[in-house]
């Protein structure tokens, strides 16, 4: 499974551009660091925009959801350093969705990567998951360029739990009900995907989606709990 655990934090937002530089600074020299380095945490990356909203987009693996709710990152979210504080109230637009993961195939990581946040509806889950389990995700792996796919359930009460850290930003953060990742080698093979409507909102809709928000994204930086280790 190309995930390295069961559990993913994944965030997408804005940040003003002239704050860009020191934004940027922060994140993989502190941030992606700090976050990597709590227990049960596995890897870090982070995205730029190709196509889509918000420009930025990061996930964590964990070893598993609970990671995720764990007292040692509860204690970093509510003592957040100082240049997260001065970095915290210029993030925008903010979706924070702390998941598990349902169903992960393929082998490595893509240099580019399609998001799909959704948002849910009733008692279609089961039905939801299992197309993309067995039909979905079998089709677009084999599509020349395509490496990895990943469909993931948010946990809303999780994902709600009050935070210093949240505390910072104008306004709540948005939660999606089910992600799907899409890795590939570049953002050509995600366009073909997309528009030759292998995977479209029109066929997520019919399956079980209430609505979905696309983007593609390329990765800047990747960094695992083992990159820490001197």
């Amino acid at each position: 499974m190309p995930l390295l655990g069961k559990g993913v934090a994944a965030i997408w937002h804005n940040v003003a551009p002239d704050i860009q530089s020191d934004y940027n600074h922060w994140h993989c020299s502190e941030h992606m660091p700090e976050r990597v380095g709590i227990e049960g945490f596995l890897r870090g990356r982070r995205y730029d925009a190709i196509d889509g909203r918000p420009q930025f987009f990061h996930f964590y693996e964990t070893a598993t959801a609970a990671v995720l709710t764990s007292p040692a990152y509860m204690q970093r979210l509510n003592n957040p350093t100082s240049w997260t504080q001065t970095i915290g109230p210029h993030i925008k637009d903010n979706n924070r969705t702390l998941s598990q993961v349902v169903h992960s195939i393929g082998c490595g990581v893509g240099a580019a990567i399609l998001t799909v946040r959704m948002v849910a509806t009733d008692n279609r889950e089961t039905d939801f998951f299992r197309w993309v389990s067995q039909e979905l995700f079998p089709l677009i792996n084999n599509k020349p360029g395509v490496v990895a796919a990943h469909l993931l359930k948010g946990d809303k009460r999780a994902s709600d739990t009050e935070t210093e850290e949240k505390a910072m930003r104008e306004k709540p953060d948005e939660i999606a009900d089910w992600i799907i990742f899409i890795e590939a080698i570049d953002e050509k093979t995600l366009l073909k995907i997309w528009t030759n409507e292998c995977l479209s909102e029109k066929l997520l809709i019919k399956n079980g989606a209430a609505s979905a928000s696309i983007g593609t994204y390329k990765l800047h930086f990747s960094l695992s709990s083992e990159d820490l280790i001197e």
